[in-house]
């Protein structure tokens, strides 16, 4: 394994984001906000070395990654190990409606989220596991190289920690918003994060 170059892209802003449900494995297309957003994203990268464009295989991630892409004239590769977390009942739900219906299992969301098992619905652990499958799938296939992954805020904030030795239970103790860049370079045994949910470029997107 080489020296592997990554900037993680959270996919633009969707309605589901915007009014705070939780997402997860279902499919909802980009605002005409988050479409601007990707555009951004785009040409604030536009100048890297680009060897190659993965994304998690849910809609909002492809669409961006396939804007994202467009100035390298790069085919976006699909990956299923980025894809977000499954959160089985809570899918379409808002956050307060969540606290509402499943209070204990939100507070432990909150406060222990590495903890949390829902029916039907992935763990933390299982994620960043597949997580951690797919980032060294993606090193061994690209060594010495700069990639571009568009997913998912789960799945940036987990390779953040990852990247900075610190474990799920901080899961919120980094952010992952919608259109942000966050880069990472891994070497064999070793990661260094420089710039994490950087959002500058979002300026000229508008409200």
């Amino acid at each position: 394994m080489g020296k592997l170059r990554l900037f993680v892209i959270r996919h633009g802003e969707t309605a589901w984001s915007r009014e705070r449900r939780f997402t997860g494995s279902r499919d909802v297309a980009l605002t005409a906000l988050g479409l601007r957003q990707c555009d951004a994203v785009a040409q604030a990268l536009a100048p890297q070395p680009l060897a190659a464009v993965y994304a998690s295989p849910l809609e909002r991630a492809r669409t961006s990654a396939e804007i994202i892409a467009k100035p390298h004239r790069l085919e976006v590769r699909v990956e299923a190990a980025f894809r977000e977390m499954m959160f089985g009942p809570w899918e379409g739900l808002t956050r307060e409606e969540v606290a509402a219906r499943f209070p204990d299992d939100y507070e432990r969301w909150r406060t222990a989220p590495d903890t949390l098992a829902l029916p039907d619905a992935e763990t933390l652990p299982e994620v960043a596991a597949r997580v951690r499958r797919g980032l060294a799938a993606l090193a061994g296939a690209h060594p010495d190289a700069t990639l571009v992954l568009v997913s998912h805020a789960v799945i940036a904030r987990a390779l953040v920690l990852d990247a900075l030795g610190l474990g799920l239970d901080r899961l919120w103790s980094v952010d992952a918003s919608p259109a942000s860049i966050t880069e990472i370079e891994f070497e064999p045994g070793w990661a260094t994060v420089h710039r994490m949910n950087t959002l500058a470029h979002l300026e000229a997107a508008g409200p």
